[in-house]
C-alpha cells in the first residue's frame, strides 16, 4: 500500500480539526442567510439555545397557519388608500379546519359572497386585486398593504374592480372573483405556507383572463416572499408592474410570460395599453 508521505501534492489528514466554528465565521454565515446554519453545539448535540430556538421557529409556523384572519384593522388600512371600500369575502371553506382539509373549498366563494358581487353589477374593469389569508394571515395583514401602497400610484391609468378581502382564501378563488367582477386580469396577495424563518411570506399570483375551475397554474406568474425581511415592497411592486404590462400587450400569463430582466424594473415605463 502507498503511504501518504509518497505524494507531496497530497494534503496530510488530520484529526484535530476544530469543533466549533470561530464565532466571527459563525456571525459572517449568519449575516448572509436566515437558514440554520452554523449551530451551536455541545459534544455530539446541539446547544439547547440552538433547539429553543428551533422550537420557538417552529410554533412561530404552526401558529401562523391556524391563526385566523383579523378583517377590520386590514380593511381600515386597505381604505386609506382612497381605493373605495373595500368589499369583505368569504370562501365556501365555513372555518379554519375545514379549510386546511378541504382545499378545494378555499377556491371556491361562499352562495352569499358570490351572491353579494353578482349584485354588484359591476363594468369591465382592467384588474381586480384580490387578499387572501392563505396559510398565514400575519403575512396579509403585515404586507398587503405597504405594497398596495406602492403599486396603486403606478396603475393610475387602469380601471380597477373594488377591492376584496377572502378569509379562508387559496389562489384560485380570485379566479371567481374576477370572472364575477367582469376583470381581463387579477392579482391575488395570498399568505405563503411558513417556513421556520418566515412565518409571514406574502405572495402575489397574476392571473390574464382567469376562467373558474379552468385555470391551471401553468397559466399564473408567481413572486414570493414578500415581506420586510425578503423581497422589498418596491421591488414587488415593480415586479407586479412588470407582469401587468406584459400580461396586457401579450394578452397572456404564466410560463410563456418570461420573468423581467433587473433594467426592466423600473415604475415608470410607459405602458403602450395605459398604464405605467
Amino acid at each position: 500500500m502507498r503511504q501518504l508521505d509518497e505524494h507531496p501534492e497530497t494534503p496530510a489528514l488530520t484529526t484535530n480539526a476544530p469543533a466549533e466554528l470561530s464565532p466571527s465565521l459563525r456571525a459572517e454565515l449568519r449575516r448572509l442567510t436566515p437558514a440554520r446554519i452554523a449551530l451551536r453545539r455541545t459534544g455530539v448535540s446541539l446547544a439547547t439555545s440552538e433547539v429553543l430556538d428551533f422550537q420557538l421557529a417552529h410554533g412561530r409556523a404552526r401558529d401562523a397557519v391556524h391563526a385566523p384572519l383579523q378583517p377590520a384593522s386590514l380593511l381600515a388600512a386597505l381604505r386609506s388608500l382612497g381605493q373605495g371600500e373595500p368589499i369583505l369575502l368569504h370562501s365556501a371553506a365555513p372555518d379554519r379546519p375545514t379549510y386546511l382539509k378541504r382545499p378545494d373549498l378555499g377556491r371556491k366563494l361562499s352562495e352569499s359572497s358570490r351572491k353579494r358581487l353578482e349584485d354588484l353589477a359591476n363594468p369591465e374593469c382592467d384588474l381586480a386585486l384580490v387578499l387572501a389569508d392563505g396559510l398565514s394571515a400575519l403575512a396579509v395583514e403585515r404586507s398587503a398593504g405597504p405594497l398596495l401602497a406602492e403599486l396603486l400610484p403606478a396603475i393610475p391609468n387602469l380601471k380597477l374592480a373594488p377591492i376584496c378581502v377572502v378569509e379562508q382564501g387559496r389562489v384560485a378563488v380570485g379566479d371567481a372573483i374576477a370572472h364575477l367582477l367582469r376583470a381581463s386580469l387579477v392579482i391575488v396577495l395570498i399568505g405563503e405556507r411558513p417556513g421556520l424563518s418566515s412565518p409571514d411570506s406574502l405572495g402575489a399570483y397574476i392571473t390574464w383572463q382567469p376562467q373558474p375551475g379552468r385555470t391551471t397554474d401553468a397559466e399564473r406568474n408567481c413572486i414570493s416572499n414578500i415581506r420586510a425581511e425578503g423581497l422589498s415592497y418596491p421591488e414587488a411592486a415593480a415586479r407586479l408592474m412588470h407582469y401587468i404590462r406584459e400580461a396586457r400587450e401579450k394578452r397572456l400569463t404564466g410560463v410563456a410570460l418570461k420573468d423581467p430582466d433587473e433594467p426592466q424594473l423600473a415604475l415608470g415605463r410607459p405602458d403602450p395599453k395605459g398604464a405605467r
